[in-house]
């Protein structure tokens, strides 16, 4: 098993190569950027942005470079940049790093992140690093609470249809999870925002956040209830999806289990049916369910979340990468990339492990990585 983990450890390295130089890559030769965004908005679109480059300590080299009204200049490579100061246009391109060549960027960016140091956003005057710590308790509360409910929901209904396999029940359970499976989370959501949220009909449950504007002022109690209160459409929406894979897994492995000879043996032996199935089917059945486990809560934390973070307006990683990829805001961009990626390898070789925890006859070392 440790030769195993090695090779697997060490396979990160090219993944992660390969996954951060096509992200570079697809970059590169995306239209607009960080530049074209910056003389936008210095051009009458957005007054923050003014306000960065004027007065004194600014971050293009102490105050504002010049820009000379008037001043037809030779044609810019940038969309919007014509009749503004080439000084000027080559401070951007230095602030923002685009004064190297796109190899040198790259071997700078790998070196970086290979010490984890992501530098700061382009746009919000934060460190990178401090934007995901921000957002990262939304997603993880997230992926949770979707991976805890799949499973208490699943698992005793993937039991049920073992038992009762083939009956009405089943049937009738199993078009169900397929339509949800089906239908996708964000028109989910929008439904409920509609019917439940003060759409058109009732208004029983918040529309945007976590909690309430007064959540600090609520007692534990209240607290509690105000964020669960807040939850209720979001992880709906989430999870209807999310039970299809796990309830026909746990099904299936449980009928494969029942029809083993040992469940009849013990029911030859005068045990109660209840007492087979938990006390001998259901240790045997859940294993490939519980090593699952990792990989459940890295697709809960992964999917959907983007669409249910925006139509609910969570502040979680998934807006934010959306926020950064609309407004060009590349460290952003390209560290969200990095971590959501190493964290995927990463509890993938977990899931595997757990695998041949849980069942000591799989064996990884006989196969190929």
């Amino acid at each position: 098993m440790s030769a195993y983990i090695i090779r697997r450890l060490l396979l990160i390295i090219p993944t992660m190569i390969g996954i951060m130089l096509i992200t570079f890559i697809i970059v590169q030769f995306a239209p607009g950027g960080p530049v074209e965004r910056m003389i936008a908005q210095l051009t009458g679109t957005d007054v923050a942005a003014t306000a960065r480059f004027t007065g004194g300590g600014s971050e293009v080299g102490g105050g504002r470079p010049a820009m000379a009204p008037g001043d037809v200049s030779a044609p810019s490579k940038y969309r919007g940049a014509q009749g503004l100061d080439p000084e000027f246009i080559k401070s951007l391109e230095k602030q923002f790093g685009f004064d190297k060549p796109a190899p040198e960027r790259f071997g700078m960016l790998l070196w970086n992140y290979l010490r984890f140091d992501f530098g700061d956003s382009y746009f919000q005057d934060k460190s990178v690093l401090s934007l995901i710590k921000e957002r990262m308790p939304v997603s993880i509360s997230l992926g949770l609470w979707m991976t805890l409910i799949t499973y208490l929901i699943s698992i005793p209904l993937g039991i049920r249809k073992a038992v009762r396999d083939g009956s009405e029940f089943d049937v009738w359970t199993s078009t169900a999870i397929v339509i949800g499976y089906a239908v996708p989370g964000f028109l989910v959501a929008v439904f409920l925002i509609v019917v439940f949220a003060g759409g058109s009909f009732f208004q029983w449950f918040p529309l945007r956040g976590l909690t309430s504007d007064n959540w600090a002022e609520l007692p534990w109690y209240g607290k509690v209830l105000d964020y669960l209160w807040h939850l209720v459409l979001p992880m709906i929406a989430m999870s209807l999806s999310a039970f299809a894979t796990t309830t026909f897994l746990t099904k299936n492995s449980f009928l494969e289990e029942i029809r083993k000879q040992y469940v009849m043996t013990a029911r030859a032996k005068g045990l109660t049916e209840h007492r087979v199935l938990y006390g001998h089917v259901f240790r045997n059945a859940m294993l490939i369910v519980i090593a699952g486990f990792p990989g459940a809560f890295i697709g809960a934390f992964f999917a959907g979340a983007l669409l249910i973070e925006t139509i609910f307006s969570l502040e979680g990683l998934g807006l934010l990468s959306f926020d950064s990829i609309m407004g060009r805001d590349y460290p952003v961009v390209f560290a969200t990339v990095y971590i959501f990626s190493l964290m995927g390898l990463f509890i993938n070789l977990i899931s595997d492990l757990t695998y041949a925890w849980v069942d000591p006859r799989i064996d990884f070392e006989t196969r190929e990585v």
